[in-house]
């Protein structure tokens, strides 16, 4: 597969061939068809990439709902619901805050860390997305994500 460079006239959004389409097109297309890909290989162990996303985080350390919701970047009713599942599924406990009994911390179980150490398989995920890259390839498209999802003018990314 050879990258060519398009110019402004060839650009068509609403051309049926993803060669013709804009970046964002691109980069949107591709990213919801990974996003099913890994939520169908994610869903043998009732997980989502939203949830293997709150595993990875808890597994630095218990955090509240807030602080998972922003880490995650998502609101903090999105994440309730996330963590509802997983309290159910036994991948995370809630306990009262220390200091503040309306507030909960969130803690992954044993059974969350050997579920994220399975499901998490790098070398499963980096090849639901780089199917037909070479290799050389592969590693120039995560460079460029790198820099694409990083922070931007504004601050940390999302």
């Amino acid at each position: 597969m050879e990258l060519e460079s398009r110019s402004a006239d060839t650009i068509d959004p609403a051309s049926p061939d993803p060669a013709h389409w804009p970046v964002g097109r691109l980069l949107s297309s591709a990213a919801r068809r990974v996003e099913r890909d890994w939520n169908a290989h994610l869903a043998a162990w009732d997980l989502n990439h939203a949830s293997l996303a709150v595993l990875a985080h808890l597994l630095r350390a218990p955090m509240s709902q807030r602080e998972l919701a922003g880490a995650s970047g998502v609101t903090e009713q999105t994440m309730s619901r996330v963590l509802a599942r997983m309290e159910r599924t036994g991948y995370v406990t809630r306990s009262p805050h220390d200091d503040d009994r309306r507030r909960h911390i969130i803690a992954i179980t044993d059974a969350g860390r050997a579920t994220f150490g399975v499901a998490s398989d790098r070398a499963l995920a980096e090849e639901l997305v780089v199917r037909g890259l070479s290799r050389e390839q592969a590693e120039q498209l995560r460079l460029l994500l790198v820099v694409v999802a990083g922070p931007g003018p504004d601050g940390p990314p999302g």
